[in-house]
């Protein structure tokens, strides 16, 4: 036996590298396959150029076995195996990679791809077992050597018997506590679980001794063990096939059973690069939002994968909140697996992989929306809302990276429409993009104001969605036509000689006008207009908040301070109304503050504002009716 210390302040750093490096201890297991996977790659590599090595690539495997009764997880493989030196210098100093002074080698061979890169994997094993044995056999050697260790104490290196070359891996698992049950590793289950997880896609068959009664025959009620081995990885990821070689059926259920959607998706992204970042992304956008994901219990992000090797399970680095409904995975080569969460925000190409991967997805979104818009119009209805907000918030930082994503029902014929499509469709004489707020497309076509816009011949934007009118306002304008909304006072399509008119009529009415705004006393004007059809009257409103802005503000939580929008009863000119309350100004009648009144909660009414009483308005309405 030779007694060794750790060459490197060994507790120290491997109290860091368990600690701080891995997040979670079920990760070991996805470590030490890696490891032998790269095992096996390496005596794979060598076998291309080195006609003594007789293993074809299906010879390869990785093998795991569980012992309850000695609480050991055995982890083997037929890869190229360690001399004592080699042991040494790759287990016995910590960050020491074989692996990475390997792949330096192989700079000219893209088809060996190393996944190990800076030798702390290995020491994972120490999260959960109490002491590690490794005995290897180097291929073409019949000397086999043992390492051991506790993981404080260094290591002690002997001679040890080995049948076959390859190395042999056994964790001695630490006795449970009440925080941690380290049992549960010990389960096929779990076992199972965590190599689905993790290791599904490494290129070597992974298999898991099992063991079963067999009934012996001819022997009455006497059965025996047989041991057997079960394949637990799939091998071959499909992001890593040619996409001309996966069928629409393959992309469909592997989507389903890995992101447990019953529907097929909507669209399947793929993606490819290589430079600044090199990954392949496969990304898919559902049929329909899952229960919970307008909800803060909701967590986005994209698998990673180093290599076929799982890194995150949800990295949400990779996907911006507006994208936040895509599913998906990013396999990269250029990651390394103990790469820990505080590292991978600040790696610079995890931000070039996010730029191109929002990028694409954009691209994406547009080709659907020209090429295939009844689906387009199918995904808006489940996901445009995040659309919306995406635009919105951030201070409309991203507003024009969204704009031509997002689409509004219109008055023409209720259809969804893009602001693109609503440009290229105006009038010679439009300047503005019309639109107007509320809680339905119903309740906003039925405003006077709506009406009066739809019989001149201009398209209205119906919005419905509280974010809406919000993300307009950041937006400012679309291909240099502003936003207008059409209950703003603001509004003005007259021609002149209807302006002149207008102005007279308000001129010579201004104490009556007055009058009508003291007896309302919530209006901070009252107006006549010649902008409605056959409509007496309509709210509208002053400034940057509107009506609907105000109503929404005020049902949000901590709504104390939200002002009231500025709001301006407006009459029809050309309605009989207007003789009626010239008449009873004139008279000097008590009525004129009753008919203003009640005026003012028609247009309520209209608008969908809540009348504040109900029962004033009752009262109001049966006196005038007795008189």
């Amino acid at each position: 036996m030779r007694k060794k210390q750790f060459k490197t302040e060994s507790k120290k750093l491997l109290d860091m590298m368990i600690n701080s490096i891995y997040t979670h201890k079920e990760i070991f297991l996805r470590e030490l396959i890696s490891n032998a996977s790269d095992a096996i790659d390496k005596l794979y590599f060598r076998s291309l150029t080195d006609r003594s090595v007789s293993l074809t690539r299906s010879d390869y495997a990785i093998f795991l076995e569980t012992d309850k009764a000695a609480r050991t997880i055995t982890i083997s493989d037929n890869g190229c195996g360690m001399t004592e030196e080699e042991m040494e210098i790759n287990l016995g100093t910590i960050a020491k990679s074989g692996s990475l002074d390997f792949k330096r080698e192989l700079d000219d061979h893209s088809d060996v791809d190393i996944i190990g890169q800076f030798g702390v994997g290995f020491y994972s094993a120490f999260m959960v077992a109490s002491r590690v044995k490794v005995i290897s056999r180097p291929y073409g050697s019949d000397k086999a050597c043992a390492w051991e260790s506790n993981g404080a104490d260094g290591y002690t290196l002997t001679d040890a018997e080995k049948d076959s070359f390859g190395t042999t891996i056994i964790l001695y698992l630490k006795e449970d506590t009440e925080d941690d049950n380290y049992s549960e590793y010990l389960e096929e289950y779990t076992v199972r679980e965590l190599v689905r997880k993790y290791s599904d896609y490494i290129r070597y068959p992974i298999k898991l001794e099992i063991e079963r009664s067999e009934k012996i025959e001819g022997e009455e009620d006497k059965y025996r063990t047989v041991k057997s081995y079960d394949t637990l990885n799939s091998m071959i990821p499909i992001w890593k096939r040619p996409a001309s070689e996966v069928t629409e059926d393959e992309y469909n259920e592997f989507y389903k059973s890995k992101y447990y959607d019953f529907e097929a998706p909507l669209r399947v992204i793929t993606q490819k690069l290589e430079g600044a970042a090199t990954f392949i992304a496969m990304m898919f956008i559902p049929k329909h939002a899952p229960y919970d994901y307008y909800t803060k219990e909701y967590e986005k992000g994209l698998e990673l994968y180093s290599s076929g090797v799982m890194i995150m399970e949800r990295c949400p680095e990779l996907i911006p909140d507006y994208f936040s409904f895509v599913k998906g995975l990013v396999d990269s080569s250029d990651l390394t697996l103990n790469i820990s969460r505080e590292t991978l925000q600040h790696d610079r190409r995890l931000g070039v992989m996010a730029k191109a991967i929002e990028k694409k997805i954009k691209s994406e979104l547009e080709k659907m929306m020209e090429s295939d818009r009844e689906n387009y119009e199918s995904f808006f209805d489940a996901f445009g809302i995040q659309l919306k907000y995406g635009m919105y918030t951030e201070y409309g930082a991203h507003k024009d990276l969204l704009k031509d994503l997002i689409l509004f029902r219109s008055s023409a014929e209720g259809k969804y429409v893009s602001l693109k499509e609503y440009v290229s469709g105006m009038k010679d004489e439009q300047k503005s993009i019309y639109y107007a707020s509320g809680e339905s497309i119903e309740r906003i076509a039925m405003l006077p104001q709506v009406e009066s816009v739809k019989k001149r011949g201009y398209e209205v934007l119906y919005l419905t969605d509280d974010v809406d009118e919000f993300a307009l306002k950041l937006l400012e304008s679309y291909d240099g036509k502003s936003f207008t909304n059409v209950t703003a006072e603001s509004l003005d399509l007259s021609s002149d000689e209807e302006k002149e008119a207008l102005k007279s009529e308000n001129d010579s009415s201004t104490d009556m006008l007055e009058a009508m705004k003291a007896a309302i006393g919530k209006v901070s004007a009252v107006r006549f207009t010649s902008s409605l059809e056959d409509h007496p009257v309509c709210l509208s409103s002053e400034g940057e908040l509107s009506v609907e802005m105000s109503k929404i503000l005020k049902r949000m939580p901590g709504a104390d301070g939200v002002p009231d929008a500025s709001v301006v009863l407006e009459i029809n000119m050309n309605h009989p109304i207007r003789e009626k309350l010239k008449e009873l100004y004139e008279n000097n009648s008590d009525a004129l503050a009753t008919y203003a009144k009640i005026l003012y909660s028609e247009a309520c009414l209209i608008s969908g504002i809540e009348i504040e009483d109900p029962v004033e308005l009752a009262r109001l309405i049966s006196e005038l009716m007795l008189k």
